[in-house]
């Protein structure tokens, strides 16, 4: 069974990520910190599920994933994501 092409039984997300389009958004100095707090909140949340994997305890709610190559993986995702958008930001001021 496809979607869109794309097999369903392989990981769908590196599917996706091949055929990503770049956007420009536009947001006020506000709307971004919020943005970039969400962001940030969602880094931490899978760097928390990486070191339950560790460690096998848990300080706070964690995601669901494999294990924590997945986890730190996710989560270093999200901290290129910050990255780049804070990099945007600093070019604009």
């Amino acid at each position: 069974m496809k979607f869109f092409d794309l097999p369903l039984l392989v990981y769908l997300a590196s599917c996706i990520c091949r055929a990503m389009r770049k956007f420009t958004i536009e947001l006020d100095d506000f709307d971004l910190g919020q943005v970039l707090d969400g962001l940030e909140a969602r880094a931490a949340i899978w760097e928390k599920t990486a070191e339950f994997h560790r460690t096998g305890k848990a300080d706070a709610i964690v995601e669901e994933c494999r294990d924590e190559a997945e986890a730190e993986k996710i989560a270093e995702h999200y901290q290129s994501i910050i990255a780049k958008i804070r990099k945007q930001r600093e070019a604009q001021s």
